[in-house]
């Protein structure tokens, strides 16, 4: 049945945080008449949630094997044994389109097997940090430790890329060494150093961190200098207009002492007369006989 109620979330597929209400969750609990197990009584539960996003309106589905008391109808779950996600597959946080795909793969990967297999999540883990250093730092060599020590003299020497600081880069090799552990097997096969699902999700959200710090740091950044920038072209084209205008008025407005000449058919032999102080024009026609008219 459904189960009305109202809390925060935030959605898995497209991260938008929002509350829960009636109608976007359903869970359901079932007893499981099982004889002879070591889990006392038990259930299954599912869970579902709808988000509210128009644009984008997934379901974010959950089995749990739980442990509880009572049978049948009265089961009540009291502890979750174990959680399957069914949708999304993982608990991977949806990354922006310009981050290389190659390095989102990997993410999403390393999240996927994190409970499967911790080792594999942090091999993947060190991979998709590699491919930061490549690609965000622009540093490509034959080995990670190689990378990371050119990366650390640039931010000494002061001409890292923004975002990048040395308790990253410490970090970084950190993980480096994990991711070792994973995808090479000591000499001596008898030492073994295992990764828990808490350690590897430990180095995923390391990766998240430094997504928000170098690659959307920057695209923030360069969306706001862009909307600086077209707001300073935008600005410089309406001045370009006013002053047009304003040129375009002086040359067409009237003078303000017009000089009034008479047509050219109403003068005969026409004399001009030097102009007075006052910067007048005479024009004088003489008669046939001589004498001015």
């Amino acid at each position: 049945m459904a189960k009305s109620t109202s809390k925060n979330w935030v959605c898995p597929f497209c991260s938008r945080p929002q509350t829960v209400t009636d109608g976007q969750e359903f869970r359901r609990t079932e007893y499981l008449s099982l004889r002879e197990h070591k889990y006392g009584e038990a259930g299954v539960s599912v869970a579902a949630l709808a988000c509210a996003n128009p644009e984008c309106r997934e379901i974010t589905l959950t089995v749990y094997f739980t442990k509880g008391e009572g049978t049948w109808d009265t089961y009540r779950a009291k502890e979750v044994v174990a959680s399957y996600p069914l949708r999304p597959e993982s608990t991977a946080k949806s990354q922006p389109s310009y981050i290389p795909q190659a390095i989102r793969d990997d993410y999403y990967e390393a999240c996927r097997v994190r409970d499967l297999s911790p080792k594999s999540s942090a091999t993947l883990a060190r991979r998709c940090l590699q491919g930061m250093i490549r690609d965000f730092c622009s540093i490509a060599m034959s080995r990670l430790i190689d990378e990371l020590d050119e990366l650390s003299r640039r931010v000494t020497a002061g001409n890292a890329p923004a975002g990048v600081t040395p308790e990253a880069v410490d970090a970084i090799d950190h993980v480096r060494s994990i991711g070792n552990i994973g995808a090479h097997m000591e000499k001596d096969v008898n030492v073994i150093v295992d990764i828990d699902p808490g350690e590897a999700q430990v180095l995923i959200e390391l990766i998240e961190l430094l997504f928000e710090e170098w690659y959307v740091a920057r695209e923030s950044r360069r969306q706001r200098l862009a909307k600086v920038t077209a707001i300073g072209v935008q600005k410089a084209q309406q001045l370009a207009v006013a002053k047009a205008a304003t040129n375009y008025g002086k040359l067409a407005a009237p003078a303000a002492n017009p000089v009034l000449i008479p047509p050219a058919a109403s003068l005969r032999n026409p004399v001009i007369r030097a102009p007075s102080p006052s910067l007048t024009i005479g024009v004088v026609v003489r008669t046939a006989q001589g004498r001015p008219s």
